[in-house]
């Protein structure tokens, strides 16, 4: 029967976290660290991660005949269930808050129990820790009758942003003490490894890497001859060609007077200074003019 997307999500969402609630209480002994559920076509694969690895193969039957029971798989080849050990025990943020549980169950204080575990985790030295930041939040009633938290934090730890989906890793488990029920939060900010098998593969977005400047090439156009693009004139070869020898009726070329030695010809009615004539201004000179009336008289 075909289901719609919606709803196969919704189904695969809660298959995963029933199974994910199942293994962790079973598990919880076993440093239980998580689980991925992988469909195919043939058959569903479960890996268990875990920190314990042969204590849980022993108990892989007995989880795979309960799962398949629960869920009603057909038969025992279309479920098969394995074990994966986590690389990096103290960068697990669910096996660290499982081991804080059975330290508090055991009757260590609080303070000792989640300071160890804080050093563990921030350990760079070994090969389980190495975290960028950790923190640990204890709620409940810890000594008196009247319920309190603790923090201990240590490290950088990022709260915003689009690196808080792969950087942070968080757990919450519950402790059931004779006082009353105790809360354990336990965030992790991983560490960057390219492999993404210790830390993320992704780097930080605030982490800016200058690189080099490549090294000059030799230019190869200083070591051949220039090609003439464009049409534009080659004046070398210009240069270089001989003068041919001039025609007898040719005029021989004279250079042009420099434009302060010419003398400057003042049109008809100014002096040489430029200033206009006396005849102009005011001066009538002495001449006749011939009228219809006659030539003696003027106007």
């Amino acid at each position: 029967m075909p289901i719609s997307k919606k709803r196969k999500f919704v189904k695969e969402g809660l298959f995963f976290a029933e199974i994910n609630e199942f293994l962790r209480r079973v598990l919880a002994e076993d440093g239980y660290a998580g689980v991925q559920i992988k469909p195919k076509p043939e058959s569903t694969h479960i890996i268990i991660q875990c920190t314990k690895i042969p204590d849980v193969v022993k108990r892989i039957p007995y989880i795979q005949k309960l799962i398949q029971l629960r869920h009603g798989f057909k038969n025992e080849e279309a479920l098969k269930v394995y074990a994966e050990k986590v690389e990096a025990r103290g960068l697990s943020a669910q096996a660290q808050a499982q081991s804080i549980c059975y330290k508090l169950k055991g009757g260590l204080a609080v303070r000792r129990a989640c300071y160890g575990v804080l050093k563990f985790i921030m350990d760079k030295n070994g090969k389980d820790g190495g975290a960028k930041g950790v923190e640990i939040i204890i709620t409940g009633k810890l000594r008196g009758a009247r319920a309190k938290a603790m923090k201990f934090n240590e490290g950088y730890m990022v709260t915003s942003g689009d690196a808080v989906k792969y950087y942070i890793v968080e757990a919450v488990e519950h402790v059931l003490l004779r006082q009353g029920t105790i809360g354990v939060r336990v965030k992790i900010m991983l560490p960057y490894d390219p492999t993404g098998k210790a830390g993320c593969s992704k780097r930080l977005p605030d982490i800016v890497t200058v690189l080099d400047p490549p090294a000059e090439k030799k230019d190869d156009d200083d070591d051949e001859p220039r090609d003439n693009f464009g049409g534009q004139p080659d004046f070398s070869q210009q240069q270089q060609q001989p003068q041919q020898p001039a025609a007898d009726n040719a005029t021989p070329y004279q250079p042009r007077e420099p434009y302060q030695q010419q003398q400057q010809q003042q049109p008809a009615g100014y002096d040489a200074q430029g200033q206009g004539q006396g005849q102009f201004f005011g001066q009538q000179p002495n001449q006749s003019f011939v009228t219809p009336s006659g030539p003696g008289n003027s106007l």
